[in-house]
Order: C-alpha cells, then sequence, then structure tokens
C-alpha cells in the first residue's frame, strides 16, 4: 500500500490530533488550510489557531483563504497535487470546486455518531439532550450538510457529569486513529461507504449566548445537562444579586438528600429559589434540587461556591431569575 498524498483542512484544537496522526501515518501531508488569523483570548490578539501552530511547527504549506472560491486559493489547492482531503473542524462549508479537486475526494472527521447531531455543536447538543453515548463518524464530505456516506464509527460513552470540553478531547483522539485507519483503507481499496439514512437525521445548530439562559422550571437534570454541554462556551447563567451568574459546575441532589434540615424555605418553593446558603448553594426547580458548585460573576474568575458565598452572601428565599430585574 501506497501512502496517499493529503491535503488537512482543520482549525481548533479538536483537529491538531488528526492532524498528528496522519503526520506520524504512511501517508504524506502536502498542505494544511486553515481559518485566517482571528482575535483571540480576552486581550483579542490576532493569533494563530492550534492547526495553524502545529502545521508550521511540522513546516507544511498552510493555506488560510477568507474565501473558498478565491482564483489564488484555488490554484494553490490544486497544484498541492492531493489525492484526498481530510476535513477536522475547519469551521466552513466547502465549495463543489473544492470538493472536486482531490482525486480520491473529501473525508470528514465528525463528532457524533451520524446522521443524529449533524452540524456545528454536535457534541455539546448531544450532552445537553442528555445522551449518554456519542462517537466519531468518519464521512465522505458532499455538499449537503454532513449527509455524505459513512466510512467508519466509533463509540464512546458520556459520563453523567462530563462537560463537552471533556467528551470533544475523548472523541478527538478517538477520531484521529480512525480517521489514519480509514484512509489506510481507502489506499488500499478496502474501504466500504454507508449511505446515512437522513429520515433519522437531527441537526446540532450553532450555539449562540441565548443558549445559557437557565429556565429554572426545567428540571434539575436537564438544567445540570446544560450547563456542562454548554461548558467552556457559551457558559450557562441566570440573575442573581442584580448580577448576571454564570455556573460553572452543578450537581443533581439525589432524592435522599433532599429532606434534610435548610433544604426548604416552604413545602414547595418556587422554581428558581435558593433553598440552601451555607457552604452549599442548592436551587429549586422544576423537579428536584440543582446543587450549584463553581459560579462566576461577570468579568471575575470561577470560584467554587464557598468561596463565592463567602464574598457574596446569599439567603434561602432568593430566587435565580431568566433575566436581569
Amino acid at each position: 500500500m501506497s501512502g496517499l498524498r493529503i491535503v488537512f483542512f482543520g482549525t481548533p484544537d479538536f483537529a491538531v490530533p488528526t492532524l498528528d496522526a496522519l503526520l506520524r501515518s504512511s501517508h504524506q501531508v502536502v498542505g494544511v488550510v486553515t481559518q485566517p488569523d482571528r482575535p483571540r483570548g480576552r486581550g483579542q490578539k490576532v493569533s494563530a489557531a492550534p492547526v495553524k501552530q502545529r502545521a508550521l511547527d511540522a513546516g507544511i504549506a498552510v493555506l488560510q483563504p477568507e474565501r473558498l472560491k478565491d482564483p489564488s486559493f484555488i490554484d494553490a489547492f490544486t497544484a498541492l497535487d492531493a489525492d484526498l482531503g481530510v476535513v477536522a473542524a475547519y469551521g466552513k462549508i466547502l465549495t463543489d470546486q473544492v470538493l472536486s479537486i482531490p482525486r480520491r475526494g473529501m473525508i470528514n472527521v465528525h463528532a457524533s455518531l451520524l446522521p443524529h447531531y449533524r452540524g456545528a455543536a454536535p457534541v455539546h447538543r448531544a450532552i445537553i439532550a442528555g445522551a449518554t453515548e456519542t462517537g466519531v463518524t468518519i464521512m465522505r464530505v458532499v455538499k449537503a450538510l454532513d449527509a455524505g456516506p459513512m466510512l467508519a464509527t466509533v463509540t464512546r460513552p458520556i459520563g453523567p457529569d462530563e462537560t463537552s470540553d471533556r467528551v470533544e478531547r475523548g472523541l478527538a483522539t478517538l477520531g484521529a486513529d480512525l480517521l489514519v485507519r480509514t484512509t489506510d483503507a481507502l489506499a488500499a481499496g478496502t474501504v466500504r461507504e454507508t449511505p446515512q439514512d437522513d429520515a433519522s437525521a437531527t441537526y446540532a445548530h450553532r450555539l449562540t449566548r441565548d443558549d445559557g439562559v437557565i429556565d429554572w422550571s426545567r428540571t434539575a437534570q436537564q438544567i445540570h445537562n446544560q450547563i456542562r454541554g454548554l461548558h467552556p462556551w457559551p457558559h450557562a447563567f441566570s440573575w442573581l444579586i442584580g448580577q448576571r451568574v454564570i455556573v460553572h459546575r452543578s450537581r443533581v441532589v439525589p432524592e435522599p438528600e433532599r429532606g434534610q434540615s435548610g433544604d426548604r424555605v416552604r413545602s414547595d418553593p418556587e422554581v428558581g429559589t435558593v433553598v440552601q446558603a451555607a457552604d452549599t448553594l442548592r436551587v429549586a426547580t422544576g423537579t428536584g434540587l440543582l446543587e450549584l458548585q463553581i459560579l462566576q460573576l461577570e468579568g471575575k474568575r470561577p470560584m467554587p461556591v464557598r468561596e463565592f458565598l463567602a464574598g457574596h452572601p446569599i439567603t434561602a428565599g432568593q430566587r435565580f431569575g431568566a433575566s436581569p430585574p
């Protein structure tokens, strides 16, 4: 089996393990396409994304088109003489012209078990929905969003308290290994392509800050899933003491703990009501109690709840809201 000439399309941390795995493989990465440098971090300094930095460290040619239809990019991409394009969280929809350039087409590392959670935020949306399993699908890239035939899959459980960044890191490693094995099979002519069942497709729409608003009338489990699914961005949040409170970590209070002293300010507290605020912070939801463990005020650092309560006195009976007072 001879190695393939590969052009890699990717941008964030999720894509780096796949690029690294290809660099260790029998295949040759002849170029990397990544998004233009953007302002990043609190200082909003313009800097290279993780994939670009890794490519530069490895001495690989980097292309950063603002527009994929730009003739100069098309010429440069064509000149790389690629057998295959590999995509991992590139962040832009590929044009028909781009898809047609590599001799063997293009394949994608997608962080879900397709056809479920097609789209921009598959890991986050799966956790928010309470899924207990996810995975990676290697698929052929077609014009329709994440709808191409599947070449390989691998599964991974989602722990009950895992956040999206942790799950995504795990999937990045699994996907990197699966991608190389799939590329080997493509080169050997042994890969099998399985069409997706479009009727079973679900979509993982791009996240916005509005996704973070906590609706306390939902169950404690649903809110817990929202909090961990939106970590590390855009975060779940609510309003209390006149300020936006970002919730980084939480815990669903088990039923046997709910009758302990201090857990109720009355027999049936309104949703969003603080029912305990001494060493721990527990809030009434539509069903059950949610314990908030790590909190952050706007512009401040995240704090464990004991430290937060020491500096921001909160009492039982106060109520979280979905909007500023």
